[in-house]
């Protein structure tokens, strides 16, 4: 059984920080591209980060660059999301994503989907 299990989620101020880890199981992690995604009440599912198999490529939402780090541990079966001057408007239900390659997670085409974890960011 594939699990995808985010975690880290909170009740942070604005212009802090957050990291958010995702656990996948029941599949080889690094045979996976991998990929933040967040939806806020009343709004559409959005794309944050996305990062390849081995990590040497990551990409970003402009809303979110320079802001947001994406990373990968593949001996963990782990990725992470490092949230930095958080706004906001950055608040929301953060999923995780795997699927065959970063174009298809960047347009939600991923074969697995976590259930998320919520970020509030107060102002």
């Amino acid at each position: 059984q594939v699990q995808l299990v985010e975690s880290g989620g909170g009740l942070v101020q604005a212009g802090g920080s957050l990291r958010l880890s995702c656990a996948l199981s029941g599949r080889t992690f690094s045979a996976y591209a991998m990929g933040w995604f967040r939806q806020a009440p009343g709004k559409e599912r959005e794309f944050v980060a996305a990062i390849n198999w081995s990590g040497s490529s990551a990409y970003y939402a402009d809303s979110v660059k320079g802001r947001f780090t994406i990373s990968r541990d593949n001996n963990k079966n782990t990725l992470y999301l490092k949230m930095t001057s958080l706004r906001p408007e950055d608040t929301g239900v953060y999923s995780c994503a795997a699927g065959r390659d970063t174009v298809m997670v960047r347009n939600g085409l991923s074969d697995y989907w976590g259930q998320g974890t919520q970020v509030t960011v107060s102002s």
